[in-house]
């Protein structure tokens, strides 16, 4: 039966200050590895990310949404679904944002006012989906490991750039908690010796299957090595 395998966490150079690789680029790579579809989650306003600080609301996001945009235009081009979302994060905690779109950005210029509580509460109140990336992941800016069990729908319990032990406390996490189970590489470069993703048996070419896909336990999480 065929698979059809999708990226969930994938970030370019337009938006995320992190990433080396532009959307066109990023889009070209995933296709050539065989993949049906990929979400853009570039690093949100506020935290790495290539939109500057202390302007307009509405002009922050029209430069955020650029990224996801771009892939669009090559996805379309290149037969390839793009998806978006965006990376949310606080001291650390991150967590991808799927099933809003730029409309409701535009809509919420406060959004950064909000506590990861009260981010989660809003984005579930207008039918959002959060899934908590990498929740063990250890680095020295990170001051605290939070977790959100009680705010957050699934946990990306398998990273393509997380370490074996990190991956492993996000599965226990996810079981413990009987949240949802997803998988993402988190790519800033493109080429990298493994990736991580999620397979179904059907095509999904919108944000809400792929979200009833997950819901529905219908998806597979999967790492693999990329071809040359």
């Amino acid at each position: 039966m065929i698979k059809y395998k999708y990226e969930l966490h994938a970030h370019t150079s337009e938006v995320s200050r992190c990433s080396v690789i532009s959307a066109k680029e990023l889009v070209a790579f995933y296709k050539s590895q065989g993949y049906s579809g990929i979400c853009i989650t570039d690093h949100f306003i506020g935290s790495n990310t290539t939109v500057p600080v202390g302007i307009p609301w509405d002009e922050g996001i029209e430069m955020f949404c650029r990224g996801y945009e771009l892939a669009r235009e090559e996805g379309e081009k290149l037969g390839i679904d793009v998806f978006f979302g965006w990376e949310y994060s606080f001291r650390g905690t991150d967590l991808i944002t799927l099933g809003l779109d730029k409309k409701w950005l535009l809509g919420h210029p406060g959004l950064l006012d909000y506590s990861p509580n009260e981010y989660c509460d809003l984005v579930h109140e207008n039918g959002g989906f959060l899934i908590h990336a990498h929740p063990f992941r250890e680095a020295h800016y990170i001051d605290m490991i939070r977790l959100l069990p009680r705010k957050v729908d699934a946990v990306e319990v398998l990273n393509a750039c997380r370490t074996e032990f990190e991956n492993e406390r996000a599965f226990e996490y996810a079981q413990n908690y009987n949240l949802l189970m997803t998988a993402g590489t988190d790519n800033h470069v493109g080429l990298l010796p493994v990736l991580s993703g999620m397979r179904f048996n059907y095509k999904i070419n919108s944000i809400d299957l792929l979200i009833e896909g997950i819901k529905n336990s219908e998806g597979e999480i999967f790492s693999e090595k990329t071809t040359s």
